[in-house]
């Protein structure tokens, strides 16, 4: 199998663990085998007695992409569409669950762009640190879906005004205006000495009180998440099922301006 995401152990003593998105030729879009070794990732680092923290980085321009349209568009034949996409829907709602339980720290390293899903992985992480250079955009209103499953991790992290403009218009903003809305927790000009500096902090701490305190963090996130993920993944699904979606990835995979029935 292809390595989509690669696992190593860093900083004094190991206690840190580095996953790196490091599947360039789509720009790191969140696959179903990409998923499944992040999964394995987090298992691994929550296994390893000396690690405290995991830093969540990536190879190329593209922290994530978001979704996997080729995948999306194309394996309809083999499945029932409708099951299909919910089951990938299902596959982001339990990753960024994963990430939101794990007893570990996670700190988003970002030296590049981010879109639609990918945003979600960040709301996840409890620290993110962007470049000057990195970009946001929800563009998901413009395939013809919306931020369902991801507003799960968005919504509390993004101030409302931010999120009442940037879900709807799909507009690319910076590092700056992703730190004044509580995106990113920090802007730096030097993303690997900052996320250096950070874990190298939350490395002193026990695994018991970092455990136990990032859950204090994350406890009220838990409770809506849990509360409403399932009809959230639902309506993800039911969206890109939707004839509307399909023009509006096939419009973005052939570079095209959709053609809206409505």
């Amino acid at each position: 199998m292809e390595t989509l995401v690669r696992y190593a152990a860093d900083g004094p003593g190991g206690h840190i663990a580095r996953l790196t998105l490091d599947s360039p030729h789509n720009r790191n879009a969140l696959s179903t085998a990409l998923v499944e070794q992040l999964h394995e990732g987090f298992t691994r680092a929550s296994a390893e007695p000396g690690v405290r923290v995991v830093v969540l980085d990536h190879s190329g321009g593209t922290f994530c992409a978001g979704a996997d349209l080729s995948e999306a568009s194309t394996d309809g034949a083999a499945r029932d569409p409708a099951d299909l996409v919910v089951g990938r829907a299902r596959e982001l709602t339990r990753l960024l669950r994963r990430i939101l339980e794990l007893p570990l720290p996670v700190i988003a390293a970002i030296d590049g762009h981010v879109r639609a899903g990918g945003l979600g992985l960040v709301g996840a992480c409890d620290i993110a640190v962007a470049g000057d250079a990195s970009t946001f955009a929800l563009s998901e209103a413009r395939i013809g879906v919306a931020p369902s499953i991801i507003s799960l991790t968005l919504l509390p992290k993004m101030t409302a005004r931010a999120a009442g403009r940037y879900f709807v218009t799909g507009e690319r903003f910076g590092t700056a205006a992703a730190a004044e809305m509580g995106l990113i927790t920090v802007a730096s000009d030097d993303v690997a000495a900052t996320v250096t500096e950070l874990a190298s902090a939350i490395a002193l701490g026990s695994p018991q009180g970092l455990a136990e305190s990032k859950a204090l963090t994350t406890a009220s996130i838990l409770d809506a998440f849990d509360l409403h993920a399932e009809k959230l993944t639902q309506q993800s699904g039911a969206l890109f099922a939707s004839d509307e979606a399909r023009e509006g990835m096939l419009a973005f995979l052939q570079k095209r301006p959709p053609n809206w029935a409505g």
